[in-house]
């Protein structure tokens, strides 16, 4: 059996990831891929975390500007995470992969609260557990649910899975072709440079907390590629 190169990992999984192409809601088949490759990679016993982003229900931010009150739209979004979250929950479970929904606002009925020691324990017992509900608080994006929960249970890296691009660049590349790909960065680069990676909140955080991030496209087999050691993408490193 092929060794992986880390053993506790948190998958960030964008809202627009779980879109596809259709670009709203959720695609079935990018669901099952998902489930698929995350499955492929639990046989290998390696314990997995999920953050789900809701961008492909609801957009928080955007309604703000528009002139909604931005905490009742960030809220919202929160709740559109809690849809995705129990959406790939119900992905996983048709392949037997064992998993827990945790939210960091009460929805009892549908999920579990968030509890760090709980969530430690599903990990140590070779569940998934999938975090939702962002960080419970408005004005914090679900890169920063992911840069905090990474901290709080020691993952050893965050799985940044991009839908649309398969890597870090310059600029957009596609809208510029020839914008430049990045095979390595440090956060204080990532900042200064807005490269958009993730929020600045986000980023300084995992660079405070020495996490390792690598951002890669969503393409089949590349979660286990990333997990085994492969350099697909581009990793980005603290300092």
């Amino acid at each position: 059996m092929e060794t992986p190169a880390y053993k506790r990992v948190i998958l960030k999984l964008s809202g627009e990831a779980l879109a596809g192409n259709q670009g709203f809601g959720i695609d079935q088949d990018v669901l099952e891929s998902i489930a698929l490759q995350i499955k492929e990679v639990i046989e290998h016993e390696v314990e997995m975390a999920i953050v789900v982003g809701g961008g492909n229900i609801w957009r928080g931010a955007q309604a703000g500007k528009k002139g909604m009150d931005r905490a009742t739209a960030d809220y919202m979004g929160m709740l559109a995470t809690a849809i995705n979250a129990l959406a790939l929950q119900d992905a996983l479970e048709r392949h037997n992969v064992d998993t827990r929904v945790q939210t960091a606002l009460e929805m009892q009925q549908v999920a579990e609260p968030y509890i760090r020691r709980r969530a430690l324990r599903h990990l140590e017992k070779g569940r998934v557990v999938i975090f939702a509900g962002g960080t419970g608080n408005p004005y914090f994006s679900t890169d920063t649910t992911a840069a905090l929960r990474a901290a709080e249970i020691e993952a050893e890296v965050i799985l940044l899975a991009k839908g649309k691009v398969d890597a870090v660049y310059d600029e957009d590349p596609l809208v510029n072709p020839n914008a430049h790909r990045y095979t390595e960065l440090n956060y204080i680069e990532v900042i200064n440079q807005g490269l958009g990676v993730m929020d600045s909140t986000a980023a300084s955080l995992c660079m405070d907390n020495k996490i390792k991030l690598i951002v890669f496209g969503l393409n089949p087999g590349n979660i286990k590629k990333v997990i085994m050691g492969e350099k697909i993408g581009t990793i980005i490193r603290g300092g």
